[in-house]
């Protein structure tokens, strides 16, 4: 897991399972993204090694200070884009799609130009 991408999709995987609510394990991440175990395995030693997650003593997997806030910017542009494409007219599925390709390689300016748009598309 060497690309930011693939840092930021198992953090945003992981807030997006804690937001419905459930407890975390690396086997809810592996069955989300469908991945296999073995990979989802290195990916959390890594997250662990560069501190944006730790697991506790039941083995739920919890974001740090630093992979909230990742996890929590990712997502935010998921959103974002995701609400401005459905508004543009895009279907659902696509909006959705485009937007988790999306949000890993927008700049943070056009980001931050598009998140205060004033949405009056038709």
């Amino acid at each position: 897991m060497n690309n930011p991408e693939s840092k930021e999709m198992y953090l945003e995987t992981i807030l997006r399972l804690k937001n419905k609510g459930a407890r975390v394990r690396s086997t809810d991440v592996a069955s989300e993204l469908g991945y296999s175990r073995p990979s989802v395995s290195n990916a959390v030693k890594k997250l662990i090694s560069e501190r944006y997650i730790f697991v506790d003593k039941d083995g739920e997997l919890v974001l740090t200070e630093k992979g909230n806030k990742q996890a929590n910017s990712t997502y935010e542009r998921h959103i974002v884009l995701t609400s401005l494409f459905k508004k543009m007219g895009a279907a659902e599925t696509v909006a959705e799609e485009d937007a988790c390709r999306i949000e890993h390689v927008i700049s943070d300016e056009l980001f931050e130009v598009l998140k205060t748009y004033d949405g009056s598309l038709k």
